[in-house]
């Protein structure tokens, strides 16, 4: 049982199964089997925002067949051409919100496929691991629409997912109104989750 991550080698590449025996305080994700150390404690504008957006999404999903989970919550993606061993699952991430509507992907120990709604919420110190690996990671996992939120420029980003690649659409400010592809009926102004 490893019990400090200092105890890890972090050039190594590990399985979700080497995950499940780590007993330390620290909270990381698994990126291609590759530890990334998740930043401290979320900004207190990060948490607003990761609320009022949960707040929206409760209420609109609450009638719908689909579940909302907000971190920490594991998401194991897996490769479409390897088993869903815990051996053979090399990404676990911790998306700030995802809405997940086949039950079947739902397990005790959190999710084991791709999501059908994923949104990040940008911190100084996840930007670059949110705009670059978990979009590849989202994209190639399947995840059909993938929001980034920006509360530094109050802008989100919305990617939906056509033929295997996430086409971007139209940058939204904060006076624009949010609709998803995915679920249409889901639209509100952004400034609701900047105040």
């Amino acid at each position: 049982m490893i019990t400090d991550i200092n105890q890890l080698d972090l050039t190594k590449t590990y399985s979700y199964a080497d995950y499940l025996t780590w007993q330390f305080q620290e909270k990381l994700e698994l990126l291609r089997g590759k530890i990334f150390k998740m930043s401290p404690a979320p900004s207190t504008t990060h948490q607003r925002i990761s609320m009022e957006l949960a707040g929206v999404l409760y209420n609109f999903f609450k009638p719908h067949p689909c579940n909302l989970f907000a971190a920490p919550f594991d998401v194991r993606l897996i490769d479409k051409k390897k088993s869903t061993s815990d051996k053979e699952i090399y990404t676990v991430v911790q998306p700030d919100l995802c809405i997940i509507c086949d039950d079947s992907k739902i397990d005790e120990r959190g999710a084991i496929g791709a999501p059908d709604l994923v949104i990040e919420i940008l911190s100084p110190g996840n930007s670059n691991k949110e705009m670059k690996y978990k979009f590849d990671l989202y994209e190639e996992a399947g995840v059909l629409e993938y929001w980034i939120v920006n509360p530094a420029d109050k802008t989100l980003f919305i990617y939906v997912l056509k033929e295997n690649q996430f086409i971007g659409m139209h940058p939204l400010i904060e006076e624009d109104i949010i609709q998803s592809k995915l679920f249409p009926e889901l639209d509100f102004k952004l400034e609701t989750i900047f105040n």
